[in-house]
């Protein structure tokens, strides 16, 4: 998510946080200056420097459709991991907090949550749904962003019950795609670290995605008095 935010011109990253050894490398390789942390439950205003922008995600395990009514929603023992982003947010207090995850009817399990908590610290938040395919990519994954703009007052902000909103097709957004293989299967096997590469390609936010969002986010700034 990052890379797309820094492309819009809300960079540079100042801080990392991910628990993952293989995703660590790649954050270290892509981004070998920025500082690095391992684990959410650990980190806070005590060891984080002040940003004007917190972005991240949280496990979708509880939350998403693929658990079938299973997970914990979220307050399962994965997505539950929210109130620790939650904490971060309300320690440092930056300008701007972005979160994403699923999107769908599995919205319903973590859309609420995460607009009432972050109206409770006085962020008044706006969702978008953006596709992959809305910047030219030819697959879907669907993903919500819920934007939070701090309060300058400080109080709860308005309703939880906002809409969320759909994006057009983002014309600028052609770039060069691979083309899918049809009836071809992903195979981990023998690749080193394929199947840790998998994971991480699903967790990842597509770039393209998170630049447009980091435009609006820009945009809407413009218009602040």
């Amino acid at each position: 998510m990052e890379l797309g935010l820094e492309r819009a011109g809300l960079g540079p990253v100042v801080w990392q946080v991910e628990i993952d050894p293989f995703r660590r490398r790649v954050l270290a390789k892509h981004w070998p200056g920025v500082e690095r942390h391992g684990d959410v439950r650990r980190v806070g205003e005590w060891n984080l420097r002040k940003v004007d922008v917190v972005c991240g995600g949280f496990p979708c395990q509880d939350v998403s459709d693929a658990s079938r009514g299973r997970g914990g929603g979220i307050e399962g023992k994965k997505s539950g991991l929210w109130k620790h982003f939650e904490r971060v947010v309300g320690g440092l207090r930056p300008k701007i907090v972005v979160v994403e995850n699923v999107a769908g009817a599995a919205a319903r399990k973590w859309l609420p949550t995460v607009r009432g908590d972050l109206h409770v610290l006085g962020y008044r938040t706006r969702a978008l749904r953006i596709d992959a395919r809305d910047v030219g990519a030819p697959h879907a994954r669907a993903r919500i962003f819920v934007v939070g703009y701090s309060d300058q007052e400080g109080e709860p902000a308005g309703s939880v019950d906002g809409e969320v909103a759909r994006l057009p097709q983002a014309a600028d957004f052609g770039g060069h795609w691979r083309e899918p293989k049809p009836g071809s299967l992903r195979m981990a096997h023998g690749v080193p670290s394929g199947l840790d590469r998998v994971r991480a390609l699903g967790d990842a936010v597509v770039p393209q995605c998170s630049e447009l969002l980091g435009r609006i986010i820009l945009r809407d700034l413009a218009k602040t008095p």
